[in-house]
């Protein structure tokens, strides 16, 4: 099963991101700009999502994605871990994440651009 050490792992191996903590819980930033949290009991993430791609993954995967009330006006979504098929869909959700904060040099030298 797909678990907090992994999001970190995977996290950690994209070009200069870093770990801080905030609100007491892990926070995941590139160039300064965050773009994953693992908030509550570590059984989900929030990660960076344009609020009208949010919405079609909300209605297409309600059980691996919600937001609570309180993000509502956010561009974030969680993400429910147990949900997940794979690491490769754990992966995807957080490049995509990571490509949404990181500058444009390192977007333009990431090996999976394209």
């Amino acid at each position: 099963m797909i678990d907090s050490t992994d999001v970190r792992r995977i996290a950690l191996s994209l070009p200069e991101t870093v770990e801080k903590e905030a609100w007491e819980m892990p926070t995941f930033r590139v160039a300064g700009k965050m773009f994953l949290t693992v908030p509550d009991d570590e059984t989900s993430v929030a990660v960076r999502c344009p609020i009208h791609e949010r919405q079609e993954l909300i209605a297409a995967e309600p059980e691996k994605f919600w937001v609570p009330p309180h993000e509502a006006g956010s561009h974030w979504v969680r993400v429910r871990l147990s949900a997940l098929e794979d690491m490769a869909e754990l992966r995807d959700i957080l490049v995509d994440s990571w490509k949404q904060a990181a500058p444009t040099r390192l977007l333009d030298a990431f090996p999976e651009n394209g």
